[in-house]
C-alpha cells in the first residue's frame, strides 16, 4: 500500500498530461466543426501544461532508477512525446505557427496512450550505469522529437497544398501558414534531428561496449534515410511536395520499428 502511495503523484502526473493533450484536441475538434476555430494561446497554453506534467513524471522516475528514463518501451513512447511537445513549445512560438498545436497534440497524444497501455514491466537495473550510453539514447529520442514535429509540419505544409489547389478551401486554409514557410520549417526541423542523431551515434560509440551490430544496421537506415532526402533537396532533385512526403514516411517508419529497436537494445532504446 505504502509503495502504491508512493507511485501515486508521479502516475497521476501522466493521467493530468493525457487529458491536456486530449483537451487540445478536443478543442481543435470542436473549432474545426463550428468554423469557429480560434487556434494558438488554448493550444500552446494546455500542451504546456501537459509538457510541464511529462517532465514531472520523467524527473520523477529518473530520481528513482538513478537513469534516464528510457528503460522499458512506455517510457520511451512517454519520452518521445514529450520531446515533440516540447519542440513544438519552441518552435510554435519561434515561427508563430499557431495552428500547429492542433496538429502536433493528436500525435502526442497518440504516443501517450500507446505507453499508457503498454505493460510497463521494468528491466532490471545495471550495477553501474554508462553516461555514453545514457547520452546516446537520451539524444536519439530527442532526435526523433524534432523528426516528429518535422513530420506534422510537412502534414500541414500538404494541407495547405490541398487548399491552395482545391477550388472550394476550407476554413483551415485562413489559419494555416504560407507553404514556404511550412517547408523551411520541416527542413530546419529536419536538419536539427539529423544533427542531434548523428551526435547520439558519436556518443554510442565511445563506450567500451559497441553497439549491437543489428540495431547499429536499423539505426544507419534510418540515419541514411534522412541524409538522402536532404541530399536530393539540397541539389534539387526533389522538390518541398516530396521532402514533406520523405519526411512523414521515413518518422512512422522509424516509429514502427521503435518496439523492436527496444527489444534488440537490451536495456536501451
Amino acid at each position: 500500500m505504502t509503495c502504491c502511495m508512493r507511485h501515486l503523484p508521479f502516475q497521476l502526473s501522466l493521467v493530468l498530461s493525457t487529458l491536456f493533450y486530449f483537451s487540445s484536441c478536443l478543442s481543435s475538434l470542436l473549432g474545426f466543426r463550428s468554423r469557429g476555430l480560434r487556434p494558438g494561446r488554448f493550444d500552446w497554453m494546455v500542451i504546456a501544461l501537459g509538457v510541464l506534467a511529462q517532465s514531472w513524471f520523467l524527473m520523477t522516475q529518473g530520481a528513482m532508477e538513478h537513469a534516464c528514463p528510457i528503460r522499458t518501451l512506455p517510457e520511451v513512447m512517454i519520452f518521445l512525446s514529450w520531446a515533440i511537445g516540447l519542440f513544438y513549445l519552441v518552435v510554435g512560438t519561434t515561427y508563430r505557427i499557431s495552428l500547429m498545436g492542433a496538429f502536433s497534440a493528436p500525435l502526442i497524444l497518440a504516443l501517450q496512450s500507446i505507453a499508457l497501455l503498454l505493460p510497463g514491466a521494468k528491466m532490471p537495473l545495471e550495477s553501474s550505469i554508462n553516461p555514453w550510453i545514457e547520452l546516446h539514447a537520451a539524444l536519439s529520442l530527442i532526435a526523433f522529437g524534432a523528426f516528429g514535429l518535422a513530420s506534422i509540419s510537412a502534414i500541414m505544409f500538404l494541407v495547405q497544398e490541398k487548399q491552395l489547389k482545391s477550388q472550394h478551401p476550407t476554413t483551415i486554409f485562413h489559419y494555416l501558414p504560407p507553404m514556404r514557410l511550412l517547408e523551411a520549417v520541416t527542413l530546419r526541423l529536419l536538419w536539427l534531428g539529423w544533427v542531434l542523431l548523428s551526435i547520439s551515434f558519436a556518443a554510442g560509440w565511445l563506450p567500451s561496449h559497441s553497439i549491437s551490430g543489428m540495431k547499429f544496421g536499423i539505426s544507419l537506415l534510418v540515419w541514411g534515410s534522412y541524409v538522402l532526402t536532404l541530399f536530393l533537396y539540397h541539389k534539387h532533385r526533389v522538390g518541398a511536395h516530396h521532402l514533406a512526403l520523405m519526411a512523414i514516411l521515413i518518422f512512422f517508419f522509424a516509429l514502427m520499428i521503435f518496439p523492436v529497436m527496444r527489444y534488440i537494445s537490451g536495456l536501451y532504446f
